[in-house]
Order: C-alpha cells, then sequence, then structure tokens
C-alpha cells in the first residue's frame, strides 16, 4: 500500500491557499527552501506536477486542483473531527461545485438546484457558469461535482449524461407585442422581430429549423449567448424570445411578457453530467429526482442514471 504523506500535503495546501511559497512559509514559520523541498517530495510521489510558474506566479496544475479539493476535505475533516472531541458544535456543510452550461435557462438552472440546498444534509453550493465544452473538460478534470447542460457530454468524454427531463418551448413577447403577433401565428411572425439564442446553441437550430420547415422569416434582432440577457430585450419589447414551458409562469412574472404561441415540436432537453455512473452525491441525487418527478412532470427514459 502506498502511505500519503500528510505533512507534504499540508505543506503542499498551504502554498495553495495563501498563493505561494514565500506566504506559505511566514504561516508556517519554515524557510522558504524547506517548503519546497515538501512540495518537490509530495509530486515525487504522485509523480506529477502540482504547480507551473507564470510569470511570477504559482498556479495549480490540472492535477494539483484535484489535491487540492482533496486536501480542503481533508484538513476540513481534521477540524471537524477537534471540534467533536472538544464538544463544539460542528457544522460543516459538503460542498457540491456545479458548472451550469451558459446556454441553460436561468429560471430552469435556479429549479434544478434548489433541492440541492433542501437536502437533509447541509450542502454549501458552488456554482459557475461558462461553455459547455469548458464545463465538460473541468468534470473531467474532477474540478466539478456535477454540470447541467442542454446537451450530453460528447463521446470522447469519460462521463456519464444523466437525462434529467424535456419540455416544449414557447415564444413570448411584450403584451402589446403579444397581442399582435399571437392571432396569425406562426405566420405572423413573418418579419416579426426575433430575439434567439447565439449561433451554435441547441436552442437556436431548433428555431431556424422550425421556421425554415414553415417558409416563415422572422427577422432575427438580436442573438444571445446568455439567456437572462436574451430575456431582458424581450422584457424591454425589442422582439419575442424563446423561453422553456416548465419556467413558462416564472418568465411572464419576471419580465411583464404574454405567450405569443408555442413552437410544437421543438422540445428541449436537461442533463446531468457526472463522471460517475450512478450517482451517489445526496445532492445530486436530490436534484435528479425532484427534476424528474416535478419540474418535467414524469422520469424520462434514461442514459446512464
Amino acid at each position: 500500500m502506498d502511505w500519503l504523506n500528510y505533512h507534504h500535503l499540508f505543506y503542499f495546501w498551504t502554498v495553495a491557499r495563501e498563493g505561494g511559497v514565500s506566504k506559505a512559509s511566514k504561516v508556517l514559520r519554515l524557510a522558504q527552501p524547506t517548503v519546497s523541498g515538501q512540495i518537490k517530495a509530495l509530486e515525487n510521489a504522485f509523480g506529477e506536477k502540482l504547480f507551473e510558474r507564470q510569470g511570477r506566479s504559482l498556479v495549480l496544475t490540472d492535477v494539483g486542483q484535484v489535491v487540492f479539493r482533496y486536501a480542503e476535505e481533508i484538513f476540513s475533516l481534521g477540524q471537524e473531527l477537534q471540534d467533536t472531541l472538544k464538544g463544539r458544535p460542528v457544522a460543516r456543510p459538503r460542498r457540491l461545485v456545479v458548472g451550469v452550461s451558459d446556454s441553460v435557462e436561468k429560471r430552469v438552472a435556479h429549479r434544478l438546484l434548489v433541492p440541492a440546498l433542501e437536502a437533509t444534509a447541509p450542502v454549501q453550493l458552488v456554482v459557475l457558469e461558462a461553455r459547455p465544452e469548458r464545463l465538460v473538460a473541468e468534470l473531467a478534470a474532477h474540478s466539478l461535482d456535477l454540470v447541467l447542460s442542454d446537451t450530453p457530454a460528447p463521446s470522447p468524454v469519460r462521463a456519464y449524461s444523466h437525462l434529467l427531463g424535456e419540455c416544449g418551448v414557447g415564444l413570448f413577447a411584450r403584451p402589446a407585442l403579444a397581442r399582435k403577433l399571437a392571432p396569425g401565428f406562426p405566420r405572423s411572425m413573418e418579419g416579426a422581430p426575433l430575439l434567439t439564442a447565439a449561433d451554435g446553441a441547441v436552442l437556436q437550430r431548433s428555431l431556424a429549423h422550425w421556421f425554415e420547415s414553415r417558409g416563415i422569416r422572422p427577422r432575427v434582432v438580436g442573438e444571445f449567448q446568455d439567456s437572462a440577457l436574451m430575456e431582458s430585450f424581450g422584457e424591454a419589447g425589442v422582439g419575442a424570445f424563446p423561453a422553456p414551458e416548465a419556467v413558462e409562469s416564472e418568465v411572464r412574472a419576471a419580465f411583464g411578457v404574454d405567450r405569443v404561441g408555442t413552437l410544437d415540436g421543438v422540445r428541449e432537453r436537461y442533463w446531468a453530467l457526472t463522471v460517475e455512473r450512478k450517482l451517489k452525491h445526496p445532492a445530486v441525487v436530490a436534484i435528479t429526482e425532484t427534476a424528474r418527478t416535478e419540474l418535467f412532470g414524469r422520469a424520462p427514459s434514461r442514459n446512464g442514471g
């Protein structure tokens, strides 16, 4: 069995937390060469570089980020043990680091994540937003516990895609524009102002195909990577915009808009991406179960979950 040297791990953890060997040396009250030597010993034991130099700064490598996350848990648990033995109250929440694809509607993301905070065990939720390809890469590097996306993980990536559910998509607009467009929908969208997702997004492709197949050419006045910004423009009356029917009531209340019509056949699907086939984290289990039974109304067929 390979034994982990916790002294070396502690020095590594301190350097990572303090942002460099010099600051860590002052905290540890050790000479800088001593601290550097301990880090080198840990790297040799792992057979991996944990830090790399960028200019005058040390930054964690991908492996270093994984080790740091484990070190955080290990030393937090050690502190919890001491608190327990000394009779001090312990309420250390378990961290859940979630990546949310920037193409996922913000209200859907909120509804999906709320059950994590309502789980029996306390959870500290950390949410990051980025392009799906970046999030999947961070998931594969074990920097994230979960990714919420509107697409499954690409096949070359070692990750499992758990289908949370699907819903229809509607078009919404400020009341004056909605009253104008709704009676003759969808033909009324010919030349009408439309806000849509950025080029290449799943929803953008679905909308473009839907209108093209019906010979309708709306006037696209804006394409947005951020769904919340698209909805803000819709709130201002710039044009009609798509939104998932699962959160229709929230969208209408938040932006003062009405439904123009339903995009029959267009479906938004949502996935929980993890590095494990069987979901174990209690908060992730709560997210998936609530999505399947409440937000999307029924348990869908699953891919790996």
